[in-house]
Order: structure tokens, then C-alpha cells, then sequence
């Protein structure tokens, strides 16, 4: 029988009291602004080149913390440095959004890279309404670089930037790489489900920024090629790439499945579920994220696999059989979201099985912030806390999803 209430606390106290104060401390740039996210185990900085999806994932999550969690100045403050660093050097004028910057701020990666724009997007939409938020309450003024600005001012530039960057994110979807598609002409060509699955989440991470219409039709898109194209029945499993008229294609990128993209994305569609009052749609994506974790699981040494084949043949990343910190966090949370949108026993069996391996592989006793990477057995193959794709982001988030559903169901009579 699980304690929900004890194991609330243990989620909260990892996130305020260990997670959320190792990126506040080590990763802010007091010199040039924006965050380092290549950190070492103990927070010590071993590059400062920055990643743009990145950046917009930490300016989100402190302004996500100051919105649903408390409003403390510290997280309004961290969000608005990094937000105005991306303002200034991420871009190339034109709200297209580099991949990657130097310390100081120059570009070293053309803007090939669809998720900085989607990351972009929620880090100033969030922004936006912590700043709208922050001006209702009595905060008329915040503090950018070293001049006050009134929030409401601050808050509706970085609504414009949000809606802009969107509609370019929409405007890229059938070559999302643009000009940087390095595609032969008429080369065999496919589509991959890592836009629609996250289009799902930023559609409602910027909703109160949207016209209604232009946001039912954006949930309708990505809800259909998520749920209707890209989830094979025949296979009961979500792939990673489809050909561009749908079909399965027999090669390396066609036949690869990523348990950990599809069972993130069942949570954005159950978030959706509830929107839209669609308990159909709830339960469809619950049975989805119950075979992909069945699926995923390895069954010798525990632990869900990165990439998988659909055919059961070899995988040519040589990673693909590693144990990586944000599968098994969003594994979390859509088996908890699961159970408490469903009271599934299934999920609550599951998720004790994910919690426990998670918290006894990838938390580090010693110092605070989470392993990202470990062998298929389940040791430590790299002890950094950030790096180019790790930041501020999935550890904090699966905590505080998971510490906020754990309390409605302690809370539940």
C-alpha cells in the first residue's frame, strides 16, 4: 500500500530542497546572463557554450515553479536574466533560434534546430504570464539589467515573442529543418512523431496566449497525427518516423522506437484528455503508455531502453541499450497521471516498479541534481549533472508533476 502523503513529501523536498537550488546556484551567469548547463557532479562548470533549447527550458522552468508552485522572487529573477539573454543573442533577428551560442553570446550553430524555436516558445510564453500574474498582485516594476521595467510592459513584449516564434513553429512543420535539411533532393523521405509530440504540450503551455479557434485547431493537428498516424494499431506501439504518406518504411530510422518519447507524449495527451473533457481520449493513452512501458522495460536488469526496433533487428546508436534520467522521469509521470486520471491499478503497480529504480539509479546521495546516463546494467556512465542535452528541466519537471498529482491523491478521501 503506498503512503501518497510521505511519498509527496520525498518529491517536494528533492525539488525545493536539493534540484531547484543546484541550478539556481550553479548554473546562472552573473558575468554574461543566460545559464551554464555543462556541469559537472558537484555543479563545477567544464564548458560555457550554451544550448538554446536549453536555455529556453531553464527560463520555463523557473518561471513554471513561479506560477504553480510560489511566487519567489529568486525564480521570476532567474527566469527574466535568462529570458533576456535569449531575447538578445539567440536569435537572429528575426525569431529564428540558433542551436547553440558561446558564453558571450555569439552564434556558433545555425538555427537548423526546430526545438529551439518550440522551447523558445514556452520559456517566454510561461514568462509572460508570471509577469502578467506578478503585475495583478502589486509587482509593478522588475528589475532588467539593472533598470526597472514595468511588468506588465515586459510581460506583453514577451507575449509577442511567444506568438511570433509559434507561428514560425507551425509554418515549419513539413521540413522543420528548413534550408539546413541536408536530404539529398528526392531522397526516400519521412516524417518524425518528435514535433507533434511536443506540439501537444506547448499548445497548452501557451494557451491563455492564444485566440481559441487558432488553438482548438493546433490540439486537433497534433492530436491526429500523434493518436492517428503515428500510433499503429497493428503494433499497439507508437513509432518514431513514418514515410510522408504514412506508411511504414523498412529502414534504420523507420523502424526505430523511442519507449521514452511515446510514453512522454501520453501524458501531454491525457493533459489534453481532461481539456477537452475526453475520457476516451484519457484511457486510450493510458493503455498506450502501459504497453510502451511493458515494451521498454528491460527485463534482466531493469529499467526502460533508450531505442528499440521495431523488427526486433540491431540499432546503429551505439547508446540504445543505456538507461537515460528523462525517460524514466516522464515515465513517472504519465503512469501517476495515469492512475489518477483512471484509478488504474495498472499504473500504480507500474509506477512503484519505475519509482523504485529511478530513485535508486539516478539520484546521487552525495551531491544534489540527478545522474542523466547509465549503462544497460544500471551503473553510472557519465556523472555529470548537464551537458548539451541535460539542463534544467526533466528532473525538476518530473518532480514537481509527480509531487503535485501525489498530493491530490493523498488528499483524496
Amino acid at each position: 500500500m503506498i503512503d501518497f502523503k510521505q511519498l509527496a513529501e520525498q518529491y517536494r523536498s528533492e525539488l525545493l530542497d536539493r534540484v531547484v537550488p543546484f541550478w539556481l546556484d550553479k548554473s546562472q551567469d552573473k558575468d554574461f546572463g543566460g545559464y551554464f548547463t555543462c556541469l559537472d557532479r558537484d555543479g563545477s562548470v567544464y564548458d560555457t557554450d550554451k544550448f538554446i533549447w536549453l536555455q529556453g527550458r531553464e527560463v520555463w522552468m523557473f518561471a513554471k515553479l513561479y506560477n504553480t508552485v510560489e511566487a519567489r522572487q529568486e525564480w521570476l529573477d532567474a527566469a527574466i536574466q535568462g529570458a533576456e539573454f535569449l531575447k538578445k543573442y539567440g536569435h537572429d533577428g528575426n525569431l529564428n533560434w540558433y542551436f547553440a551560442l558561446d558564453r558571450e553570446g555569439h552564434p556558433l550553430v545555425e538555427p537548423y534546430n526546430i526545438f529551439s524555436y518550440t522551447f523558445a516558445t514556452i520559456a517566454f510564453g510561461q514568462l509572460s504570464i508570471a509577469l502578467a500574474t506578478a503585475a495583478k498582485n502589486g509587482l509593478p516594476s522588475v528589475m532588467v539589467c539593472g533598470e526597472s521595467v514595468a511588468a506588465d510592459a515586459l510581460s506583453a513584449e514577451y507575449a509577442s515573442i511567444t506568438k511570433r516564434t509559434f507561428d514560425i513553429v507551425l509554418s515549419k512543420t513539413d521540413n522543420p529543418k528548413g534550408r539546413w535539411n541536408k536530404a539529398a533532393a528526392g531522397a526516400r523521405s519521412l516524417k518524425t512523431f518528435d514535433l507533434p509530440m511536443i506540439l501537444c504540450n506547448v499548445s497548452l503551455e501557451i494557451e491563455a496566449l492564444l485566440e481559441p479557434a487558432f488553438l482548438q485547431k493546433a490540439i486537433d493537428d497534433c492530436l491526429h497525427e500523434v493518436m492517428d498516424v503515428f500510433y499503429r494499431p497493428e503494433l499497439g506501439l507508437i513509432v518514431e518516423a513514418l514515410g510522408k504518406d504514412g506508411n511504414l518504411v523498412d529502414c534504420f530510422d523507420g523502424r526505430k522506437l523511442n519507449p521514452g518519447h511515446a510514453i512522454e507524449a501520453m501524458w501531454f495527451v491525457m493533459d489534453l484528455g481532461k481539456r477537452l473533457n475526453r475520457p476516451e481520449l484519457i484511457q486510450q493513452a493510458v493503455d498506450i503508455c502501459l504497453a510502451e512501458v511493458e515494451y521498454g522495460w528491460d527485463k534482466e536488469f531493469g529499467g526502460v531502453f533508450y531505442f528499440m526496433d521495431r523488427l526486433g533487428k540491431p540499432r546503429h546508436e551505439l547508446e540504445f541499450d543505456q538507461k537515460l534520467w528523462w525517460v524514466h522521469l516522464e515515465t513517472l509521470i504519465s503512469l501517476i497521471k495515469g492512475y489518477q486520471l483512471t484509478g488504474d491499478q495498472r499504473c500504480l503497480d507500474w509506477f512503484q516498479r519505475v519509482h523504485d529504480y529511478t530513485w535508486s539509479h539516478f539520484r546521487d546521495a552525495e551531491y544534489p541534481e540527478w545522474y542523466g546516463y547509465l549503462n544497460r546494467q544500471g551503473e553510472v556512465l557519465l556523472p555529470l549533472k548537464g551537458g548539451k542535452w541535460k539542463g534544467c528541466f526533466h528532473v525538476p519537471r518530473g518532480l514537481m508533476n509527480v509531487w503535485r498529482i501525489l498530493e491530490d491523491l493523498a488528499a483524496r478521501p
